[in-house]
């Protein structure tokens, strides 16, 4: 068999890693080359992202990769949105990356919605409230040495990508991420920069996804031990639209959820949905490839698990995940609920005590083991997923006939098949490397050993990857619309 080897470095919340990408017509498979950790480090009361350390574990990454493939014929980085670095006049990083998890960035939001109405923000951005998006980091930060040094700013992959090829860019896919871009335009959002008196300079020039932004420096090969030259292509940088290309889906009426230690929900669009309804459900227009609009809500995804996980291990109540939920599938459903998106579970901390409290305040009996909060979190994600599978249909009029359940949820069979009985639809899980896959697959089309569309990527998908169907249990369904129109009465 026959390919080329892409490197696809793709970034998570806890976890980075190198995947070896094996690309040809009949052909997508991939490996991971290297993982390393993604510590943040809180010094002087914020917390940081050791970009650093992300950056030579992307170098070792490569460096493997080179070993693994002999060669390499491009690289391509996705990660979260929001976050960024800061370089001065020399180009110079100035300190680590705040992390979106800190609690000054909503400080800002009065100060914005003072300048800019929240409607008029969402008209403009299309973006859905929260608390950390760039816009109220930025605010935050104003009147900092820091910001007044600032000569250029970076997304974390433009930022890791500069590193690796000396060029400066803003790629759109993340870019829509910041409440700063034009939902409409795809431009950055001028008149708003200018409101919220942020310098023009600090925005660097958008990319759209495909376009190469270097090849790697003489120093990189060096240190890699590649031979090059080796091109970056800016492939959909934000982690949910690269998985949202790597979704093996052969038809468009299709949700998608892109399960990780967030999970985004929503639908695939051509046109962003700014209507006053939308902005109230929560719902964000963020861009994909090839011209589409990731239409989504943001869930708190398994990051209530991760959570509940780390506490239970500082305890010495260690256990493994698929004991932890070969116990939870014994717990009667529907025990206890809570809603997956209160703003409570936001922060790190002790998750199963914040979980119980809430059922407390809800008047129903706290989780009264792991088992049984193990199965509260999964229970209330499928019915967070169901209230936001159902409302992205009803806004975009989109239709919705399978759900495809994509990332590291994929293997979480509980999950899966929770998601299938409470949104009434098939569940379609995998792959768990979508993130991967879609960075390898822009990558390969960039450089002419794919052609075609969305629909020929994802047709490739469907013939070389392993995908799991999960289908509603009969009936199931006026269990969940019992669930719903009761933690409906508990959120009011």
């Amino acid at each position: 068999m026959t390919g080329t080897t892409f490197a696809a470095v793709d970034l998570g919340a806890s976890s980075g890693r190198v995947m070896a990408a094996r690309v040809g017509p009949d052909r997508l498979d991939l490996h991971e080359v290297h993982r390393f950790p993604n510590r943040p480090v809180r010094v002087g009361g914020t917390l940081h992202w050791d970009v650093l350390a992300l950056h030579g574990g992307i170098l070792e990454g490569l460096r493997a990769a080179g070993r693994d493939a002999g060669r390499l014929a491009g690289v391509g980085i996705d990660s979260w949105g929001v976050d960024t670095g800061r370089l001065d006049a020399d180009g110079v990083l100035l300190g680590n990356p705040v992390h979106y998890r800190d609690a000054r960035h909503e400080t800002a939001v009065p100060a914005v919605h003072a300048v800019v109405p929240p409607d008029e923000l969402y008209r403009t951005t299309g973006l859905q409230h929260l608390p950390f998006n760039t816009i109220f980091q930025l605010a935050a930060a104003r009147g900092t040495a820091q910001l007044e040094a600032a000569r250029t700013l970076l997304l974390i992959p433009d930022l890791l990508g500069y590193w690796l090829t000396g060029a400066v860019g803003a790629e759109l896919t993340n870019a829509s991420t910041t409440g700063l871009l034009d939902a409409t335009s795809r431009q950055w959002a001028w008149e708003l920069v200018d409101e919220l008196g942020l310098p023009r300079g600090l925005f660097p020039p958008l990319r759209g996804p495909g376009e190469r932004i270097g090849e790697l420096t003489a120093e990189v090969l060096a240190e890699t031990g590649l031979a090059g030259p080796v091109p970056v292509t800016a492939v959909a940088s934000h982690d949910t639209a690269s998985a949202v290309v790597g979704v093996p889906a052969s038809t468009d009426r299709f949700a998608y959820i892109s399960c990780g230690t967030w999970s985004l929900v929503g639908v695939e669009l051509d046109e962003p949905v700014l209507t006053e309804q939308s902005r109230r459900a929560g719902f964000t227009n963020e861009l994909g490839v090839d011209g589409t609009v990731r239409y989504l809500h943001n869930v708190m995804g398994l990051w209530l698990l991760q959570e509940s996980q780390r506490t239970w291990a500082s305890s010495g109540l260690t256990a493994d995940l698929p004991d932890l939920l070969a116990a939870a599938a014994q717990v009667p459903v529907f025990t206890a609920l809570v809603d997956a998106d209160d703003p409570r579970f936001l922060p790190p901390g002790d998750m199963p005590a914040r979980i119980a409290q809430v059922c407390a305040e809800t008047g129903q009996v706290p989780p009264q083991s792991v088992p049984a909060t193990v199965r509260c979190i999964l229970d209330s994600l499928a019915l967070a997923y169901r209230r936001t599978v159902r409302r992205a249909a009803e806004l975009s009029g989109r239709e919705v006939e399978v759900v495809h359940l994509v990332g590291g949820g994929a293997r979480n069979a509980l999950l899966c098949q929770l998601t299938a009985d409470a949104c009434g639809v098939p569940v379609l899980a995998g792959p768990v490397e979508a993130a991967a896959l879609g960075n390898a697959l822009v990558q390969a089309r960039a450089a002419g050993v794919l052609a075609g569309g969305l629909a020929e990527l994802r047709s490739l998908l469907c013939a070389t990857q392993e995908v799991r169907t999960y289908r509603p249990t009969p009936g199931s369904g006026p269990g969940w619309d019992a669930a719903e129109a009761r933690l409906g009465g508990s959120r009011a």
